[in-house]
Formats: structure tokens, C-alpha cells, sequence
């Protein structure tokens, strides 16, 4: 039997939707990479897109463990000299709670160009 490769165009993508209400961050960010992914699919190819779109609700009421709220600190720099910006994972949710997910599932998607056209 020859290995089935997908291509793009045998590809069907659908729409999970994942309730996120009292689930760990990480959890939660994790089955929504997979299923970005294409991981969940039988078709899965590590070279194309199979995945499916993802919808989070209720992204507001995701879990941190421990005192992950106030000490988990995400950086980012602006490329001027002195730039480097911080902000806690309390005031992400308090601005934009989609942020903190998008970050999280970001973080467990590739580093490549298939990664960067994942999201």
C-alpha cells in the first residue's frame, strides 16, 4: 500500500468550537493547536495545511494555576533602544482576553512557513 500524501485541495476544513469556561490555559490552547494542526484528522500531511478553524468561547473565563496571574509575564520589544515592553497575564485578560489564548496556541504552532500560515 503507498503512502497517502493530502493534498490542498483534498482538504475539507470545518468549524470546531471549544468552550474554554473553567479549563486550564494550556489545556485548552493545546487541543486547539492539534485541531489547527490537522493532528485530528486522518489525512493528516506534516507539509499541508488539513486543519480546521477554531472557534474559543468564553475566553474570559479560562484557568491559571497558582499565582500564574500575576507572575507569568509576557514581553515583547518594540526595536527601539530601552523598548522592551512587559505585561501580565491578569492585565491581558483585563485588555483582551482572546490575546491571552492566541498567545498560548501561537506558542505550539511551527516556527515555519506552514506555522505562519496557520494562524
Amino acid at each position: 500500500m503507498k503512502t497517502f500524501f493530502a493534498k490542498q485541495s483534498d482538504v475539507v476544513k470545518k468549524w470546531v468550537i471549544i468552550d474554554a469556561t473553567d479549563k486550564p490555559l494550556g489545556r485548552v490552547a493545546s487541543t486547539a493547536a492539534s485541531i489547527i494542526r490537522g493532528k485530528t484528522k486522518p489525512i493528516y500531511t506534516p507539509h499541508v495545511d488539513t486543519g480546521d478553524n477554531v472557534i474559543i468561547i468564553n475566553a474570559a473565563k479560562v484557568k491559571l494555576t497558582g499565582k500564574k496571574w500575576d507572575d507569568k509575564i509576557y514581553y515583547h520589544h518594540t526595536g527601539w533602544p530601552g523598548g522592551i515592553k512587559s505585561i501580565t497575564a491578569k492585565e491581558v485578560l483585563e485588555k483582551r482576553p482572546s490575546d491571552l489564548l492566541k498567545k498560548a496556541i501561537r506558542g505550539m504552532l511551527p516556527k515555519t512557513r506552514l506555522g505562519r500560515t496557520l494562524n
